[in-house]
């Protein structure tokens, strides 16, 4: 299986058998029907959406930053748009016929993880002090210039550390400023740098996701000289687009940077 640069999974995957045991496939969306061993009615899912819940599991069992998952209740991503992380609940949400999907059969003990249990995710990134830190530092620098943003910090697999919204802000921009924050993480600079890159070279639009906002207003975040993760910014006006923006982040960076280099993430 293709990968792609700030893509941390596969690009294609197969049906596993705890879909196939659940889900009735079609190549077209239809109605829920069947039943299964609890008197439930089995969803219907098209192509398209039983490829995305696949490729959800597998990224849970194949990528290394995750810890214990529970495979069978890991949401899918609604498109290759959607935020890394931003997984739908495969039950409980409206179907397009505007009814709720049904749960399907549980596995003992699926839904007691209990305490003690190990991280789901071990991905390096800023841990939640620093993150929080940064993203209240670029807030505050923008308020002190006058701007109301959104701050999206995340970590070395694209998902989210801390999301911060001023106060007055749209909010917008804290989702703005993370897809600005994957891009700098897939291409380790700025992504204001990254746009310059792709506009003067096509050959790098294979490392541009749907999900990404390939605009100035995001730098990497570095430790030990490996890049952790990213902080975007989002919602200051102004020329050229998102180069103040990427001030305030730069200035959440700062503010946490030499506890970075001590380790502290």
């Amino acid at each position: 299986m293709g990968t792609v640069a700030g893509y941390h999974g596969p690009t294609l995957v197969a049906a596993t058998p705890e879909v196939m045991q659940v889900y009735k496939v079609d190549t077209r969306p239809i109605p829920a029907h069947g039943a299964q061993g609890n008197g439930r009615p089995a969803p219907a899912l098209s192509l398209a959406q039983l490829l995305a819940l696949s490729l959800a599991l597998v990224f849970a069992a194949g990528n290394p930053a995750q810890g214990a998952q529970n495979p069978f209740f890991h949401d899918a991503p609604a498109s290759p748009r959607s935020l890394p992380a931003d997984n739908l609940p495969p039950f409980n949400m409206l179907d397009e016929q505007g009814r709720l999907v049904p749960m399907p059969p549980i596995p003992p003990g699926a839904l007691h993880r209990g305490p003690g249990m190990p991280p789901e995710s071990s991905a390096p990134g800023p841990g939640l002090a620093l993150a929080t830190e940064a993203a209240r530092v670029a807030v505050s620098s923008c308020g002190r210039a006058g701007y109301r943003i959104g701050v999206a910090v995340v970590d070395s697999v694209g998902e989210a550390r801390a999301l911060l919204t001023a106060d007055g802000s749209d909010g917008s921009h804290v989702f703005v400023a993370m897809r600005k924050a994957i891009t700098a993480l897939a291409f380790k600079s700025t992504s204001a740098q990254a746009l310059e890159r792709v506009l003067k070279d096509e050959s790098l639009l294979k490392q541009v996701t749907p999900a990404m906002f390939v605009e100035a207003g995001a730098v990497p975040i570095f430790a030990n000289g490996q890049v952790i993760g990213a902080i975007g910014a989002s919602g200051a006006a102004g020329e050229p687009i998102g180069h103040q923006d990427e001030l305030c982040a730069q200035a959440g960076v700062e503010s946490i940077r030499a506890r970075l280099v001590r380790g502290a993430h």
